[in-house]
Formats: C-alpha cells, sequence, structure tokens
C-alpha cells in the first residue's frame, strides 16, 4: 500500500509540469474543434450575441462610470498635490513628475480591474442565459470526445430538479465569493495584506471560472458543489493555468464575447480529457 502511494506521488510530481503547460492549451484544442466540426459553431451564436448584449450593458453601465469616477479623484488628488508641491522648495518639482506617473500607474490597475470585474459578470450572466445552448454544445464536444453520454433521467420532475440544481449552484457560488472574498478585501487595511489579498483573489476567480467551464459534464453527473470544487482542486495545476487563460479571455473587451463560448468548450474537453478518467472514471458511463 505505502509502495503504491510513493509510486502515485512520484507519478503526480513528473505529471505537475506537462499538466501546467496542458491546461493552458485547452482553448486552441477547441478551437481545432470548431474548425474540423464546423457544425457546433450553430451552438454558440445565439449566445455570441447574447455576449454582446449583457456586455454592452456592463460597459455602458459599469466601465465608463468607473473611468469617469476615477479621472474625477485623480483630477482632485492632483490639484492638492501641485498645491503642495508649489509650496516646496524648486529643486522638489521633480516630485510632481513622479505623481504623474504615480497617477498613470494606478489608474491602469484601476482600468485592469474594472476590466476583470465585468469580464466576471459577463460570464455569470452570459453563461446563464445561454446555458440551453451551452448545454447542447457540451453534449457534442463529450460525444465526439469519448463517443458516450451518461443516461439523462426524463420528465418534467428531472427538468424541475435540474433547474433547482442551477439555482442552488448559483447561489452556493455567490456565498464562495462573498464568504472567502470579503475577508480578503479587508486584508487590504493591514501592513502586507494587498500581496496576500490579490494573490487570493486570483485563486478564488480561477477556481469560480473553472467551476463555470466544468459545470457541463460534471453537471451531467449530479456532483455536489463540493465535488465540483475537489475536481478544480485534484485538476491542478492543470486547472490553474486552465483558469488563468479563461480570466485573459473574458477581460479583453470584444475578445470575451467569443472568448466565452470557447471557454466553455475548452473546459468540456478538458474534463474529458483529464478529470472523467482519471479522478471521476466510475461516472464516464
Amino acid at each position: 500500500m505505502i509502495k503504491q502511494q510513493n509510486s502515485k506521488s512520484i507519478l503526480s510530481i513528473f505529471e505537475a509540469p506537462v499538466g501546467l503547460v496542458a491546461g493552458a492549451t485547452y482553448h486552441f484544442r477547441a478551437l481545432i474543434i470548431f474548425v474540423k466540426n464546423p457544425k457546433l459553431i450553430g451552438y454558440i451564436i445565439v449566445p455570441i450575441f447574447i455576449n454582446i448584449v449583457v456586455g454592452i450593458i456592463l460597459y455602458i453601465g459599469l466601465l465608463l462610470p468607473g473611468i469617469d469616477l476615477t479621472e474625477t479623484i485623480f483630477n482632485s488628488l492632483s490639484l492638492r498635490f501641485d498645491a503642495m508641491i508649489a509650496q516646496l522648495p524648486t529643486w522638489l518639482n521633480f516630485l510632481s513628475y513622479l505623481d504623474n506617473i504615480l497617477d498613470w500607474f494606478i489608474e491602469l490597475i484601476i482600468f485592469i480591474i474594472l476590466l476583470l470585474i465585468i469580464g466576471f459578470l459577463l460570464v455569470q450572466f452570459g453563461v446563464i442565459l445561454g446555458s440551453p445552448f451551452y448545454g447542447q454544445l457540451s453534449e457534442q464536444l463529450e460525444k465526439i470526445r469519448t463517443g458516450t453520454l451518461p443516461e439523462a433521467p426524463p420528465g418534467l420532475l428531472a427538468s424541475l430538479k435540474d433547474i433547482w440544481r442551477a439555482i442552488l449552484f448559483e447561489l452556493k457560488k455567490i456565498a464562495l465569493f462573498l464568504g472567502i472574498g470579503l475577508p480578503m478585501l479587508l486584508l487590504n487595511f493591514f501592513p502586507g495584506g494587498s500581496l496576500i489579498a490579490t494573490i487570493g483573489g486570483i485563486i478564488l476567480t480561477t477556481s469560480i471560472v473553472c467551476l463555470d467551464f466544468f459545470d457541463g459534464p460534471l453537471e451531467r453527473r449530479k456532483l455536489k458543489f463540493r465535488e465540483k470544487l475537489t475536481v478544480v482542486r485534484r485538476s491542478f495545476p492543470a486547472s490553474a493555468t486552465f483558469g488563468l487563460i479563461c480570466q485573459a479571455l473574458i477581460t479583453i473587451p470584444i475578445v470575451n464575447f467569443v472568448g466565452i463560448p470557447l471557454c466553455v468548450a475548452a473546459g468540456t474537453l478538458f474534463c474529458c480529457d483529464r478529470v472523467l478518467p482519471k479522478l471521476l472514471p466510475d461516472s464516464q458511463s
């Protein structure tokens, strides 16, 4: 037994670097699948349209006011700082240049944070509104990849249970985000806490993104929320690089309209290759 555990540990050590790279390749693999199977594009036309509409609303409602508010605050602070520098000796005028550089750097960071928030919200709304099409896309991809699908119980009662499970899934994601995100936000008020909060925020959002894009195959097997989280954790480090690429795709404006369907497809392929055979071998059928 000990020898088996040791051999598994040694194997995982060698698999980790491979997984680190492999997790970042599934979006490209999904793109190849679409090229080879053009009929799959029909499943993402409506979701892309939904993403465009929701994205425009979010960018107009959040990004533009956020930029205006940031500029107003920093212009006010800059005027106060310039007034302070004017009272200092002439040789300290270089501080005004440092102030401009610092303002530009902080505004850039805030702009990126706004894009991350909008991209994250776009995923949540886009995946929910486009779920019927994403579900069919995921099923078709799993058929192509594995040749089979788990049997789904027919009937109205089963459909109602699926809707209830979907609602609970979203509520539990919100609870996870608030339960961990808010305490990490408070860390910013303590010395050294900003670095911890930043790293923790990346881990949290990456985990939630993985939950979103792995959900098709995992939900077909009726996994509980904790079990889905366990899948994300046990798929590390491949799940980490997969999630980071997803975050990049959903953050870039316009690209994220197409990036979300691509991430859904990539998440299904990831599960078919790395989750179902290794972590859930008994639930493949």
